[in-house]
């Protein structure tokens, strides 16, 4: 199986994240698109996190029953600060991966991308991937790379996060699952 990886917080996933996972399996020809939430990023912090049993099911809600797009929760499971390097090495000895995967990197993590735990490592165990999420033009990054050519949807888990804290429209920004669950649940600071 070709597999594709795209990790993040997913705090809290949006038709963002899906229309990002679709165009990517479709454009390198993978097999399935794996959303890996992470427990504790190692870069960023976890503003406003209702923790990671909603941000997983929340994921389910919106993979729904999509064959092509599955949800994997080894770095919740794993605990501490999630490093991609160790997730790489957990999901090539639990699936029978052919070849190397493809590791989906936004444009606005690759001026980072340095910085990452052993990033060497990752592009040799990985396919890199930059996607498109904050701009048209395609920004330098020093390791063996593809860029995507997806669409720039411009919507993010923060932006997302102040709507619903502070009542504006963001129903259509979401699967009608997640809406649901968010609003039923009274997540995010939902008034």
């Amino acid at each position: 199986m070709r597999l594709l990886v795209l990790g993040g917080s997913f705090n809290p996933v949006h038709v963002g994240h899906l229309i990002l996972a679709e165009e990517l399996r479709w454009e390198f020809g993978y097999d399935l698109a794996l959303l890996v939430p992470s427990h504790r990023p190692p870069h960023k912090d976890a503003f406003d996190d209702p923790g990671p049993a909603h941000r997983i099911e929340m994921l389910r809600l919106a993979v729904g029953d999509d064959p092509s797009i599955a949800v994997d929760d080894c770095e919740i499971r794993r605990g501490g600060i999630s490093y991609t390097i160790d997730t790489l090495a957990e999901l090539r000895r639990r699936y029978a991966i052919e070849g190397k995967p493809g590791l989906a990197i936004g444009d606005d993590l690759v001026p980072g991308f340095p910085a990452w735990r052993d990033p060497e490592g990752l592009a040799e165990a990985a396919d890199l991937i930059c996607a498109h999420r904050s701009c048209d033009e395609e920004l330098p990054l020093a390791y063996p790379h593809r860029y995507a050519h997806n669409s720039l949807v411009r919507i993010s888990s923060s932006e997302l996060r102040s709507r619903i804290a502070s009542g504006r429209p963001f129903r259509r920004l979401l699967h009608p699952e997640v809406y649901r669950y968010i609003s039923e649940g009274g997540l995010y600071g939902l008034r």
